[in-house]
């Protein structure tokens, strides 16, 4: 979703795209989904976010919330949804028969299915890390090391049984990057400026603290480590 979002916005103008397409959602999604949507594109063009970082400047970034937030109000209204719906089929961008199935869906049996398969609550699955991290001392102990490794990072992943995929799909950071920062590859990580941003996002979505600290640490060490190699 990030990069289709990214290169769509960069290519033509973000106001261009109807509030579905902004929010990337279908014509006929849920509230559930739509909120969901919205928290989503939110992180994703907010001004700290590793994903639009690149292709934005501080101006665009708020110009394109501003279309977010105006989308969100919208399709979340019922009667202003409706509304809207009216002008997209009137515009031939909508089918008409893509809003009655709309209003003929059963919200509830949607919203359950959304609910069990897309989306854990954040606060109970950070409430579990956090609760598995104060029960294992090993990671304590890795956080305290004065050398933190990419092979230290993996082995507080796993313990937290958390999988690659599972950070890759919250922080947008691509796998190989991934894989790269476990493996201290410096030769397949991105410049030093965005490498740090993403161990924190990794350290951030394990919920690991202190992660300013631990990822000034790694990025020391794999400094060492490049320089060693190099003479």
């Amino acid at each position: 979703m990030a990069d289709m979002e990214g290169k769509r916005a960069v290519q033509g103008k973000f106001a261009d795209l109807n509030y579905y397409e902004m929010l990337d959602i279908r014509p006929d999604a849920v509230p559930f989904e739509i909120r969901h949507a919205y928290q989503n594109a939110i992180q994703m063009y907010e001004p700290g976010s590793l994903v639009s970082y690149s292709f934005f400047s501080e101006h665009e970034r708020k110009e394109i919330l501003a279309h977010i937030e105006k989308a969100y109000l919208t399709l979340v209204n019922g009667k202003e949804r409706q509304g809207y719906d009216a002008e997209l089929v009137r515009r031939g961008v909508l089918k008409g028969d893509v809003c009655r199935e709309k209003a003929d869906k059963k919200p509830v049996s949607i919203f359950s299915i959304s609910r069990s398969s897309v989306l854990q609550p954040v606060c109970q699955k950070k409430a579990e890390l956090k609760a598995r991290i104060a029960q294992c001392p090993r990671i304590g102990a890795i956080a305290q090391k004065t050398d933190i490794c990419g092979a230290d990072l993996q082995e507080i992943r796993e313990a937290l049984g958390v999988t690659l995929e599972q950070i890759a799909d919250e922080t947008k950071i691509r796998l190989d990057y991934l894989r790269a920062i476990e493996a201290s590859e410096a030769s397949r990580l991105p410049a030093p400026v965005f490498l740090k941003g993403f161990v924190k996002a990794y350290l951030k979505h394990l919920c690991v603290d202190p992660g300013e600290e631990i990822s000034t640490r790694y990025m020391a060490a794999l400094s060492v480590q490049s320089e060693g190699k190099a003479s």
